[in-house]
């Protein structure tokens, strides 16, 4: 029988902030338990020598060709700042 993980779910909706009431954090808890015993199964394999990818076919990086060209000049960046400060865009701090 599968094992049981223990999965505090108002921790993890908290760091996801959102708000659940009893109902959906038994039913999500349930579910991502469900998704946890799923990838347990991954454990069952032998994967020595199976090198680890993202995708399962190729992916090939296509990149531009690196073209020096103009840009802003720091009045033209700055032009649309809701708020400069010492020739800087000054924005709300958002880390406590």
């Amino acid at each position: 029988m599968p094992e049981s993980h223990q999965i505090d779910i108002n921790h993890v909706a908290k760091l996801a902030r959102l708000s659940l009431d009893a109902e959906e954090a038994a039913r999500y808890a349930s579910q991502l338990d469900g998704i946890l015993t799923y990838i347990d199964t991954l454990t069952r394999y032998d994967l020595d020598g199976v090198e680890p990818t993202a995708h399962a076919i190729p992916v090939y990086d296509v990149l531009r060709s690196d073209i020096p060209r103009p840009g802003f000049t720091q009045e033209q960046a700055l032009s649309n700042a809701p708020k400069r400060v010492a020739d800087q865009i000054q924005i709300p701090q958002v880390i406590e």
